[in-house]
């Protein structure tokens, strides 16, 4: 019987593998068994069918596979013993004997699903190519224009895909609208639905801050200063510790700028939200004291293996220290990796007080005894 010829399905798929790397076998295999898939579902066979392609010439077979019986009552699956020795006369009952078959335009049906294979190589290359490519840029700041925008979700065009900013990832006290230019941070990249990549981005993650600053101050950029911690509370107040091994370089005046033009430019960008950048100390009490400004401290007592931090403050620094709803505390806290309790000079001397009232009234008890 003739086979289906298609010597340029060969030499099409031999340059997509110089031009995209897709291995020729393997885009064969794939249409292999789709064209068995198509045969059943155009021919409404019965038969237990193989297809086989010619890696050199493209050659298309088709075979029915059918198990060798003395008298053929299924002629789909079945083949009688005298048949299938005019095939094969070492061939034995019971045996399975496969005899190829030409069905009726069946050249136009390979055609249709061999492109429709390759189209779908080539969009699975696609993915992965972006999926890779963009999770090598995890943790990085990508532009884009917004697409759709509600509480739920925006989605950003990036370019060759689409990013996703879920309710969470959004700055609270923005305002998000379709065809405005934003920028993000890449958190994560996920496989979507049929593999598709999805790039999930953030503004409010305190990385973005942290990129921001790396982007807008060189000397953070080129290594001459660390950001060793950020906390942050998105749209509000951000607490940015940095350090530098150089004692030449004020690491806070430089990542402010003269009049703070530097981290302006990344105040804008976060729309007006404040940012504390205090100096990086090894000494936890002096650490502990900076991520408390703008408050005044007046003395830290830490507890190291608890990791837990004393303080006192002035009793008119008290409701500055704490800050609004607990904000400043809750950020040096975060800041630092620290627990941190707060008591104005009254409230401790007060709870002094107490303590040495206590001790007294437990010495005059075991005195009276």
């Amino acid at each position: 019987m003739k086979a289906i010829d298609n010597k340029e399905l060969i030499l099409a798929l031999e340059e997509l593998e110089k031009e995209k790397g897709i291995k020729k076998e393997y885009v064969l295999e794939s249409i292999e068994t789709a064209l068995v898939t198509a045969y059943k579902r155009n021919f409404d066979a019965l038969e237990n069918v193989k297809v086989d392609i010619d890696h050199k010439t493209g050659a298309t077979h088709v075979y029915a596979i059918k198990e060798i019986m003395e008298n053929a009552n299924d002629e789909a699956t079945e083949i009688s013993l005298e048949e299938a020795h005019k095939i094969n006369k070492d061939l034995n009952l019971g045996d399975t004997v496969e005899v190829e078959i030409v069905p009726k335009d069946f050249g136009r049906i390979a055609a249709q699903t061999a492109k429709q294979v390759i189209i779908q190589k080539l969009r699975e290359v696609e993915r992965d190519l972006i999926f890779n490519e963009y999770t090598d840029r995890k943790g990085e700041i990508v532009s884009g224009i917004i697409q759709k925008a509600d509480k739920n979700i925006v989605v950003v065009d990036l370019g060759r895909i689409e990013g996703i900013m879920l309710a969470k990832e959004q700055t609270p006290t923005e305002r998000y609208r379709v065809n405005d230019k934003i920028k993000a941070y890449i958190v994560d990249v996920e496989r979507g639905l049929k593999g598709a990549p999805q790039v999930m981005i953030s503004r409010s993650h305190p990385d973005f801050v942290r990129k921001l600053l790396e982007f807008e101050i060189p000397e953070i950029y080129e290594g001459l200063i660390e950001i060793k911690s950020v906390s942050r509370d998105a749209g509000s107040r951000s607490k940015v510790a940095v350090y530098s091994p150089d004692p030449n370089i004020d690491p806070v005046g430089s990542c402010v700028g003269a009049k703070g033009v530097r981290i302006q430019n990344v105040i804008n960008e976060l729309g007006g939200e404040k940012i504390d950048v205090i100096e990086w100390d090894a000494d936890p009490s002096v650490y502990i004291a900076s991520a408390l400004l703008p408050a005044q401290i007046m003395a830290v007592d830490i507890k190291e293996d608890e990791k837990f931090a004393q303080v006192i403050v002035p009793d008119d620094q008290l409701s500055l220290a704490i800050g609004k709803a607990g904000q400043n505390a809750r950020l040096a806290a975060k800041l630092t990796n620290w627990k941190i309790d707060i008591k104005s000079e009254s409230q401790f001397r007060e709870i002094l007080q107490k303590q040495q009232d206590d001790e007294i009234e437990i010495e005059t008890e075991e005195t009276e005894e």
